[in-house]
């Protein structure tokens, strides 16, 4: 059985980059390496790995990393650093027209 990686790599300017690999440890060299000059990652150079999560399944894999890949740097900032109760109030809808914020 395969496994899939899903992984969030800190970028030299503060910034995130989200992907997915079934070989995690190639994939970090791959992007430190600067093998594809129009990457977002290559002039974004020395790359840290913050955060990786294993699945079996690569759809869910797939879901999973499309569904980080909109989150805001906050919110992938309170993943990495395992914080479930920040990353719960920030996933929660702050819109006026929210049922939470209308009048009974």
């Amino acid at each position: 059985m395969k496994t899939y990686f899903v992984y969030i790599l800190k970028c030299s300017d503060g910034s995130y980059y989200t992907g997915l690999t079934n070989n995690l440890e190639s994939r970090i060299n791959q992007h430190n390496s600067g093998l594809n000059t129009e990457s977002y990652t290559f002039k974004r150079r020395p790359l840290n790995l913050v955060f990786s999560q294993d699945f079996s399944d690569v759809n869910q894999a797939i879901l999973f990393e499309k569904k980080i890949k909109k989150w805001s740097a906050k919110k992938k900032t309170a993943l990495i650093n395992g914080d479930h109760n920040l990353l719960q109030i920030l996933a929660e809808c702050r819109n006026a027209t929210h049922y939470k914020y209308k009048p009974e």
